[in-house]
């Protein structure tokens, strides 16, 4: 793999992780019910996917 590929697998992880962090943080914050429990699932989500693109860009 290229390194220009590694850097923006590298970039979107670490900005899918960063989103995650927003969206964790205002779930917690302004949401009740269902609603916290849905934006914290995507959150979780997104923080997969970034942690695995990071793992990608370092392989």
């Amino acid at each position: 793999m290229d390194p220009m590929t590694k850097m923006w697998m590298s970039l979107i992880g670490i900005g899918l992780m960063a989103i995650a962090a927003v969206i964790i943080t205002f779930a917690r914050i302004k949401t009740k019910g269902v609603i916290k429990g849905i934006l914290s699932t995507v959150a979780f989500i997104m923080l997969c996917i970034g942690f695995l693109l990071g793992l990608l860009s370092i392989i």
